[in-house]
């Protein structure tokens, strides 16, 4: 790992053969192939044509969607051109306080997820509670 910003980010190589974090990484090669290459592939497919399709997604859940399939499919073309592994080369942190190794398709993945979350939480938040109105 190459060290830079007084070791706030590390850069390095890391061949994750695992979900996120490493999870599965002990699993024998088949079962790994069948969840983490082949299922995560019928995922995305199904998750493209729904992007394509739904006509109740705005364009705030299409952005969000559209990242979490780009950085699924960048994933997915590591995993199938690599032996089932995904390149990771990112680090982040301060001390012994430090993420997991990542890479960019992981981060937007994980920002897709988030504007997700945030978009269903104000939609929780915003809506008008109608179970009150109903007993009254």
């Amino acid at each position: 790992m190459q060290s830079y910003f007084h070791d706030t980010l590390r850069v390095g190589y890391y061949e994750n053969i695992g979900a996120f974090l490493g999870l599965g990484d002990t699993l024998p090669e088949e079962p790994r192939f069948w969840i983490f290459t082949f299922s995560v592939g019928v995922f995305l497919l199904g998750l493209f044509a729904y992007i394509l399709t739904s006509r109740k997604l705005n364009i705030v859940d299409i952005i969000a969607l559209s990242l979490f399939l780009g950085g699924g499919v960048s994933n997915f073309y590591d995993r199938a051109t690599n032996s089932g592994a995904v390149i990771d080369f990112l680090n982040i942190g301060v001390g012994s306080f430090r993420t997991g190794i990542f890479n960019v398709a992981d981060m937007a993945i994980m920002l897709g997820a988030a504007i997700l979350l945030f978009v269903s939480f104000k939609q929780q938040r915003d809506k008008p509670n109608t179970s009150n109105q109903s007993l009254q």
